[in-house]
């Protein structure tokens, strides 16, 4: 999902199409493992058309959805009246959750720190928003494991990826960026999709929590 006030009108509008049909090759499992066992208040970044709210769990007592574009914030308001939780989507970009301090007991990112202009900001944020000891969830398409991959991620970056893919970035490696924001106990698992033997610059995913810190 595309984020910050420069939209991607174009790329929004193909998102909401790929989407679901991503969800049907395999996705919705990921989102699914992704919520599962959440509880309490949550918000969530650049929630795109809600491709996640089927999957939140009966125990999450509210969502605070951000998206940015008109276009996906439409759909996700439709997903939201549909959703086993109660969701609120608001338009805001993901360096400014419009929330206090400590007021999460989960934050979720879903395919959308590739995008953000400032990955740091955006984690700082999340930081801020979550209680000590509040969790955040994270699934993304990140920087690969090998060499050869490396490479052909910055090559992508420096040249098309990002115009064709709202701002994407493919070679990020958001497992540092969420270390450096001062989360701790970080645990992840590796996956490429789509799978095939033809090489994707953003077939390199990650999904995994991390922890806010406790205070004392």
């Amino acid at each position: 999902m595309p984020q910050g006030r420069d939209n991607h009108p174009v790329f929004a509008r193909m998102y909401a199409r790929v989407g679901p049909a991503m969800d049907r090759g395999g996705m919705a499992e990921h989102r699914a493992q992704l919520l599962s066992g959440l509880t309490g208040a949550v918000v969530e970044i650049g929630c795109g058309n809600g491709l996640n709210f089927a999957h939140y769990p009966a125990a999450v007592t509210r969502v605070l959805a951000v998206e940015p574009d008109p276009y996906l914030r439409r759909l996700a308001d439709e997903a939201a009246s549909a959703a086993p939780v109660t969701i609120e989507v608001v338009d805001a970009v993901a360096e400014r959750v419009p929330a206090p301090d400590a007021s999460f007991d989960a934050a979720v990112a879903c395919l959308v720190l590739c995008s953000v202009p400032d990955q740091d900001a955006v984690l700082g944020e999340l930081h801020r928003v979550l209680k000590p000891g509040g969790t955040l969830r994270f699934l993304e398409h990140v920087r690969g494991t090998t060499p050869g991959m490396v490479r052909f991620q910055r090559v992508a970056d420096r040249t098309v990826w990002p115009l064709m893919a709202g701002g994407c970035h493919v070679s990020r490696d958001t497992e540092a960026a969420i270390g450096r924001a001062g989360f701790t106990r970080m645990e992840v698992s590796h996956f490429h999709f789509p799978a095939g033997r033809l090489p994707h610059p953003a077939a390199p995913h990650v999904l995994g929590t991390a922890t806010r810190k406790q205070i004392g």
